[in-house]
């Protein structure tokens, strides 16, 4: 067994929202940076300067890449084998978020009531959590702070086994149409497919932190995300939604096995500032991704 505090789990959450918020990850500048290239529309390729730009200077600086710093979500790979001493995991990451948007001077976005009062709990959180016991003596903590943008454009339906494939493309291609300018393109989509109607949400934000040129494993699979990303293109949204070829980086899809009379299907976007940071964890060590 091995035993990791929750000091570190603390300490960790703490520099991955700092990190996350000011840094881009790389594989998102090369995006940005191969559709500014390839961009034929000169308004669209300035657009897409200008988002490079601010990542760079964000990043040089040591500010928020966006104002909007979103709420805060924590995915954590607990491996079966790891005891967390000196504290309870969950108050350990709320603890770190916390610190990070309050010595950080971030924007807090979460109230602590949804419908009556919506009081800010002027610290962040709580986070949204999600917890997988894998096997192993390693945890590893990604922090993803989810602008409300591109959330408040994404969907869930749930169809039925005969609506397929073209059902699936129909919705997709809906739900990001109708986004517009409003969810900030150029996007990752994040697509969730099967489980129930929760799962299949899960999935599609899970898919949110695959690195873009990742390919889902199944080829039948990857070959719709391509196809996905090309119908999407075609839109001519465009960056910010002023026309162009690029609306979306990638869209990456995940599957579960669902019920025989059931096709949920769940679609997350994510805008161009696609924050994400990762650590693992063992006994007191850490890496950062």
């Amino acid at each position: 067994m091995t035993n990791v505090s929750a000091k570190t789990i603390r300490d960790t959450v703490e520099e991955l929202c700092v990190k996350a918020i000011e840094i881009l990850p790389r594989d998102v500048l090369s995006a940005l940076q191969r559709a500014m290239e390839e961009e034929s529309n000169p308004l669209s390729k300035d657009i897409l300067g200008v988002i490079l730009d601010n990542a760079r200077l964000a990043a040089h600086e040591k500010i928020p890449i966006c104002q909007d710093t979103g709420m805060t979500y924590v995915f954590v790979e607990l491996g079966q084998d790891i005891a967390i001493e000196d504290g309870y995991l969950y108050d350990a990451i709320s603890q770190g978020v916390a610190r990070a948007y309050v010595r950080g001077f971030l924007r807090k976005s979460v109230v602590s009531d949804p419908l009556f009062d919506r009081k800010n709990t002027g610290d962040n959180t709580p986070p949204v959590i999600h917890t997988e016991i894998v096997p192993g003596d390693e945890v590893k903590i990604t922090v993803m702070p989810k602008g409300t943008g591109s959330e408040n454009m994404s969907a869930v339906r749930m169809l039925t086994p005969g609506d397929g494939i073209e059902g699936v493309r129909r919705f997709v291609m809906e739900v990001v149409e109708k986004s517009g300018p409003n969810a900030c393109p150029p996007l990752i989509v994040g697509v969730g497919i099967g489980g129930m109607m929760d799962k299949a949400a899960y999935l599609a934000k899970k898919a949110l932190l695959r690195e873009i040129g990742s390919s889902n494993p199944d080829p039948r699979v990857a070959a719709f995300e391509k196809e996905l990303v090309s119908a999407i293109n075609g839109l001519g949204i465009g960056p910010g939604g002023l026309g162009g070829a690029t609306t979306c980086l990638a869209v990456h899809i995940e599957t579960y096995p669902t019920h025989i009379g059931a096709l949920p299907v769940a679609v997350n976007l994510q805008c161009h500032a696609a924050r994400r940071a990762s650590a693992v964890i063992r006994s007191e060590k850490r890496v950062l991704l």
